[in-house]
């Protein structure tokens, strides 16, 4: 990759504005009124942060039922956005395939941590 073509880059005190934590999927339902397919989650980001909710785009890989339980990865510090009515408060982290923009995997620890741990 040529130095032209490489990212943006941030400085080190951004990386560390985001607020990236384990949290543990409450709850996961289809959400059929987003633009893109979706599925409605809530999850419990531990005591210091709460429970919050997120529309995720997970639809191409994930049954919400399969979710339920499991832990994800969310960018906990960014704006509640509205989509279809639903007040989705965070960013759950997943990979997106180059040629594909619905086709997302999830980002997760690969050893069981409680809900609230932070990415470092």
């Amino acid at each position: 990759m040529d130095e032209k073509d490489r990212p943006d880059t941030v400085d080190f005190e951004t990386f560390q504005a985001l607020e990236i934590r384990s949290g543990r999927v409450l709850r996961a339902e289809p959400f059929p009124e987003a633009r893109k397919p979706s599925i409605r989650l809530e999850v419990d980001f531990g005591d210091e942060v709460g429970v919050l909710q997120s529309a995720a785009q997970l639809t191409r890989r994930y049954e919400p039922a399969e979710l339920v339980d499991t832990t994800v990865l969310g960018l906990v510090n960014l704006p509640p956005l509205r989509i279809a009515g639903f007040k989705s408060q965070c960013l759950i982290l997943g990979v997106i395939a180059p040629d594909d923009p619905g086709d997302v995997v999830l980002v997760r620890p690969d050893r069981p941590v409680a809900p609230g741990w932070k990415l470092g």
